[in-house]
């Protein structure tokens, strides 16, 4: 078969994208804590065949900054967060072949009752559910749910391993065809088909027997978005869809060989695993329009919002600092959360002690450098050198604003991926597995490349 791209939709249960200043664009809409936004966002990325619609998650709004959520709140920096999983079964209520995936927590919630939740969503949606396996950032996730501080980083890796051997255990707990409902005989299922797991491990025990037979597609598809060392081999060991970020193409290459390689060392297909990288388009009928559309959303992002982020995602205050004074390396080495961020940063700047502004520089986080611009021949072309070139399997697309960026890229590029034969023109089955190409999964088939 024809390789063709993966298209995934990059959402956010609150006020604005993933992009801060999105609200704060004048074509935004208003109403995002009500379920028609979200349902239009969904008819939207099923009229253009997107696979799925991502929630990315926190467990609290950003207020690492200063440590105080003011600024977070009088300039909307992700000030609102509802749960997703909730969310998207709005958009299941809209849409019959669009993909659901959701984030939740290997650090703060138990297997199983993650692994209850997403197999519910996955039998409610007929095989569309994607669980996002995070394991948190920072320590205002870790005060929300009753903890004093965020685990170190290697170790919540090493619980989110056990997590997921358990999460998966329970799913392969029913048998294919446990349910019978013979009537006549007055036998519902056959017990022969469902045992339970007894797991005893260092960090979980879960007896079972688990509660949700198994879905169409076996079991929800596995999305992850590790960027760091530890956090790429535990995409390459359990990912079958990874979120990438990476802003230049030869850095975007050198992160999808170390995944791949990684995958098949533990003997797994690595073309059963999809990377797509985040792609944020500023798209119309020609490069001019865009370039109009571009002047606009330029002006919208504010330096707190980047500042923000920063302190959020690496578990530091970022205010500690002047903004041109350098981080010393015990600071720098201070930082837990999402270390990708802070490594990239190292990486691009070619400084061994950065300063914030040069963070802001050289992470993104916030801002709309990295926009994609153009028309459907150069946001294609952009798209097609990335997957042509073995960077990415396919794109997160991140929207400037709501819903006008989601509804600009299909009116003018999916027309366009279409026409060079990049992009499928319909959906290929009617689950998640078939339309992403995935094998349904056998009943413990993970444990073999364990």
């Amino acid at each position: 078969m024809t390789r063709q791209m993966v298209m995934v939709g990059f959402l956010q249960a609150q006020n604005c994208t993933n992009l801060p200043c999105s609200w704060r664009h004048p074509e935004s809409r208003e109403d995002a804590h009500s379920a028609d936004y979200y349902q239009d966002i969904a008819r939207i990325l099923e009229a253009g065949k997107f696979h799925a619609a991502f929630f990315d998650d926190r467990l609290a709004m950003p207020d690492r900054y200063g440590n105080d959520h003011v600024h977070t709140v009088e300039y909307g920096i992700r000030a609102t967060k509802m749960d997703p999983l909730i969310v998207l079964m709005t958009m299941a209520a809209v849409t019959t072949r669009l993909g659901l995936a959701s984030t939740c927590s290997t650090t703060y919630f138990e297997p199983f009752d993650v692994a209850r939740r997403f197999a519910t969503l996955d039998l409610m949606t007929n095989g569309r559910a994607a669980w996002n396996v995070v394991t948190s950032v920072n320590d205002g996730e870790a005060l929300n749910m009753g903890h004093d501080e965020h685990l170190p980083h290697d170790l919540r890796y090493d619980r989110a391993d056990e997590f997921m051997e358990v999460v998966l255990g329970h799913w392969d707990t029913w048998g294919d065809g446990a349910i019978i409902v013979d009537k006549s005989k007055g036998r519902y299922a056959d017990p022969g088909k469902v045992k339970r797991l007894d797991h005893r491990g260092q960090f979980f025990k879960s007896r079972g027997p688990f509660t949700v037979p198994r879905s169409p597609q076996g079991h929800p598809v596995i999305v992850q978005a590790g960027a760091s060392g530890r956090g790429q081999r535990f995409a390459g060991r359990w990912g079958e869809v990874i979120f990438a970020a990476a802003r230049h193409r030869e850095a975007a290459k050198e992160d999808y060989r170390a995944v791949k390689a990684e995958a098949a060392r533990l003997d797994r297909n690595p073309d059963h695993i999809h990377i797509c990288n985040i792609l944020m388009p500023v798209c119309a009928g020609s490069k001019t329009e865009a370039e109009d559309k571009m002047a606009i959303i330029s002006r919208l992002p504010l330096e707190i919002d980047a500042l923000s982020l920063l302190a959020e995602a690496l578990n530091f205050d970022f205010a500690s600092k002047g903004i041109d004074e350098p981080f010393t390396t015990k600071e720098l080495q201070s930082m837990t959360g999402m270390l990708g961020i802070r490594d990239g940063v190292l990486r691009r700047a070619g400084k061994t002690n950065p300063s914030a502004r040069d963070f802001i520089a050289f992470s993104g986080r916030g801002q709309v450098d990295s926009a994609v611009v153009g028309g459907p021949k150069e946001i294609a072309d952009t798209m097609e050198d990335l997957f042509s070139n073995r960077a990415c399997d396919g794109f997160v697309v991140a929207a400037t604003h709501v819903p006008g960026a989601y509804a600009d890229f299909v009116r003018h590029v999916v027309p366009e991926l279409q026409r060079r034969g990049l992009y499928h023109r319909d959906y290929a089955g009617t689950t998640l597995r078939e339309n992403l190409h995935l094998p349904r999964p056998a009943v413990g088939a993970w444990r073999l490349s364990q």
